[in-house]
């Protein structure tokens, strides 16, 4: 009996520290967190013209201001999954880049999406990252000035954009008898509009003083008109994922306390950009306000 009685306080000596051990382990990874651990690997999602959010390099390389605060989202992901991980890309199109997220292509889009109600019922979207609107893009002499200008002409819009949306609800709310056509992505619409097929270019500010300054056509181009809607951008991730969504959130406040957000603001929008051009837009009022609110804000 009595070397019964020792055989079972020795296993409860092995059983309890194994207990303390589950009490104290780290909470089990789920979501998009557990996917990329497993894996080694990232996959972002990246637009080729979104200038300078999103878009290729003369080397073929996906860069720019949401391309870099994609990376640094990256390496927050790497610190709480103990695991460095590498990147993948995956081009996407206005019209694909949602279904990419949603399906699990593609793990952060990484350029210039409007985060809106309607979206949000497919996919996540972390903290905003720039504020822009749709302005109209014409050529110097153009006599359009504003959207009331635009009766009997033709505007071109990147399909599958916000601004698609807009112009065709301002074309019917105020009876404006112009025709809005589309094309592939921003560079497409870029082109109809130097080529002479459209009298106008709709799409957000921000993304055509980036083209003319990518093509080094400021002097042949103006942006004009008054907002015609308000596009707060983020990257895009799956929705019903809370981990990610803490972890998002918590990385933007670390971004934004340290300085990060605003120093990446100042190297795509007031430096120089690769091709040597300058959009020198400085920060809005509403976006320093927003990157103010994310540094203090506690989930």
């Amino acid at each position: 009996m009595r070397a019964r009685w020792l055989l079972i306080a020795a296993a409860a000596i092995v059983v309890l520290p194994v207990a303390a051990q589950q009490e104290d382990s780290p909470t089990t990874l789920t979501g998009t967190l557990r996917k990329v651990r497993e894996s080694g690997s990232i996959t972002l999602a990246y637009r080729a013209s979104s200038i300078p959010f999103s878009y290729l390099s003369p080397r073929g390389e996906p860069i720019g201001y949401s391309i870099d605060l994609c990376k640094l989202l990256v390496e927050a992901i790497s610190d709480e999954i103990g695991r460095t991980l590498a990147i993948k890309w995956q081009p996407v199109t206005p019209e694909s880049r949602i279904a990419s997220v949603a399906s699990g292509q593609s793990d952060l889009e990484c350029g210039s999406t409007t985060s809106n109600l309607e979206r949000r019922k497919l996919v996540a979207f972390s903290p905003t990252i720039f504020v822009s609107g749709t302005k109209l893009l014409v050529k110097k002499g153009s006599s359009i000035r504003s959207f009331r200008d635009l009766g009997g002409k033709k505007v071109v819009v990147t399909a599958g954009t916000t601004n698609e949306a807009a112009m065709r609800e301002i074309a019917r709310k105020f009876k404006l008898d112009f025709a809005v056509l589309t094309a592939a992505d921003h560079a497409a619409s870029f082109a109809m509009l130097t080529a002479g097929e459209v009298d106008a270019f709709a799409t957000d500010d921000v993304l055509l003083y980036g083209l003319l300054a990518q093509n080094r056509r400021q002097a042949d181009y103006v942006v004009t008109g008054e907002f015609l809607s308000y596009d707060p951008y983020a990257i895009m991730y799956r929705r019903d994922d809370p981990q990610m969504r803490q972890l998002v959130n918590d990385a933007f406040r670390a971004l934004a306390e340290d300085g990060a957000v605003q120093r990446q603001y100042k190297r795509w929008f007031l430096g120089r950009l690769p091709s040597g051009e300058r959009i020198d837009l400085p920060m809005s009022p509403q976006l320093d306000a927003l990157v103010e609110d994310m540094a203090s804000k506690v989930e």
